[in-house]
């Protein structure tokens, strides 16, 4: 009797364990904080202040403004990607030039962010100004395997880069 029991269980999880879907992954959070994106272009970078409703000053030890960036977190929570919201950081530096742009914490598949990187995904605004980033579409059907992904992270760096170009910042 028990080792019937044994064998339907075993079978249970063996049938159990075929019936999952192969190559699915569970979407997790990945945490990337803005400050770490950052120091990826500006190693000296300490701190992000505020400087309107949409810039941010990139700081160094010494307190002065190295770069600029952007993020689409606060804006942008409606839009989604395959699974969550895909917020965006944009680092730009002193001339307001975009040096890179980059996803903040996320749910998305890491397979399918790792395949727009691989493509050269966000790389496509930079050296760009937030002007004529507006402009220049990158084409989210071009990158197969991960379409609903990059249409979702297109939405939100052209409406933060709207957003930038709307609020001006001072010099």
């Amino acid at each position: 009797m028990n080792r019937l029991l044994i064998i339907i269980c075993t079978l249970a999880v063996a049938f159990d364990l075929c019936a999952q879907p192969k190559g699915k992954e569970i979407p997790v959070l990945k945490e990337i904080a803005g400050l770490s994106v950052i120091k990826e272009v500006y190693p000296t970078a300490v701190s992000v202040e505020k400087a309107n409703a949409v810039w941010f000053r990139i700081k160094d030890s010494k307190n002065e403004t190295i770069g600029y960036a952007l993020s689409s977190k606060p804006f942008t929570t409606d839009i989604k990607g395959y699974h969550d919201a895909t917020p965006v950081i944009i680092v730009m530096d002193l001339e307001r030039i975009i040096q890179r742009v980059a996803i903040l914490s996320h749910y998305e598949t890491a397979g399918f962010i790792k395949k727009l990187e691989r493509q050269q995904y966000f790389n496509n605004w930079n050296g760009l100004t937030p002007d004529k980033a507006l402009v220049k579409k990158s084409k989210a059907d071009s990158y197969s395997g991960a379409t609903i992904s990059a249409r979702a992270l297109d939405s939100n760096v052209e409406l933060v880069l709207k957003l930038a170009v709307q609020n001006k910042l001072a010099k």
